[in-house]
């Protein structure tokens, strides 16, 4: 029953994966700075005249009006593997270090032995989280190339096996794992985040007595998984420039990027431009102008 449920779980995660990569792929290539289309004039909400770039469905629709409808699942087969490889890497490393159970923790009890309870289950997810981004990172890099390959119309990578032996052959075993760092920085301080300030609001901002106070509980590290990850949403997208930057690939060379040196060149690039949050938003995208281009009505 366990195997079967696991196995039951691995394909509703690669379930995932394939319907959402349509939007990884329009995110991906707007992070690598790719504007294919013009932006348009449109009113805020103050009515004021602003530029929108193209939001994800018009994004799409160019990307199938070039590629066709399965142009949009570039990049599927290397992106359900790194995910599948995820799937199995934390399910085998929950196995071999099992949490230790604990006896549960209210909010009434001793605030000190809480909040160890919460430093021990961190550590556990961050330990699971780690490895399996290890082990999974080699796939996702190569997804990342394969969607590229759209700016510049290439064909160097078309396939898993051949795009592992080209990236061993042309950047040796280190090419497998570029953009990793700010990937592995990025998961542990969104779960170290995440998991404290939901304790902290828990015990100290839910009031006991209120009659919702387990429903707002059960909600708060939901939430404050929304807000963490807009923090370190950089870290996200650094990590993926990396995973195309001088790979030979249009893509990651200029006028899109230069070529960095490391991570923290690529950040420094970014924060310089503002463009540390590129991509963060696919819905309604503002595109800077000065507001003389716009005639006064």
């Amino acid at each position: 029953r366990a195997e079967g449920a696991e196995g039951l779980f691995v394909a509703l995660g690669a379930g995932l994966a394939a319907a959402s990569h349509p939007l990884l792929y329009v995110k991906l290539l707007v992070q690598v700075g790719h504007e294919p289309l013009p932006p348009t004039v449109g009113r805020n909400v103050l009515g004021r005249k602003v530029l929108y770039l193209p939001g994800f469905f018009t994004y799409a629709r160019h990307i199938v009006e070039v590629d066709g409808k399965r142009g949009l699942f570039r990049g599927l087969t290397p992106h359900l593997i790194s995910s599948t490889l995820s799937t199995i890497t934390r399910g085998s490393v929950k196995k071999a270090f099992p949490l230790e159970d604990m006896e549960h923790v209210s909010n009434k009890d001793d605030v000190k032995t809480s909040l160890r309870k919460v430093v021990k289950e961190t550590s556990h997810e961050m330990m699971m989280q780690c490895v399996s981004r290890v082990v999974s990172h080699p796939l996702h890099v190569i997804s990342m190339r394969c969607m590229v390959q759209f700016v510049g119309r290439e064909v160097k990578y078309s396939g898993v096996f051949s795009a592992i032996g080209r990236i061993f052959k042309e950047e040796g075993i280190l090419g497998f794992f570029v953009g990793l760092v700010p990937h592995v920085l990025g998961d542990v301080i969104f779960l170290w985040c995440c998991n404290l300030l939901a304790h902290f609001i828990n015990t100290y901002a839910v009031d006991d007595n209120f009659s919702q106070a387990s429903v707002i509980r059960s909600y708060t590290k939901f939430v404050m998984g929304i807000a963490v990850s807009m923090l370190t949403y950089p870290f996200l997208l650094v990590g993926d420039l990396m995973a195309v930057n001088n790979c030979g690939l249009r893509a990651g060379l200029p006028p899109y990027a230069p070529v960095f040196t490391s991570w923290i060149h690529c950040w420094r690039y970014l924060s310089a431009q503002g463009q540390l949050f590129r991509g963060s938003s696919l819905l309604f995208r503002r595109a800077p102008m000065p507001a003389a281009c716009f005639p006064i009505d």
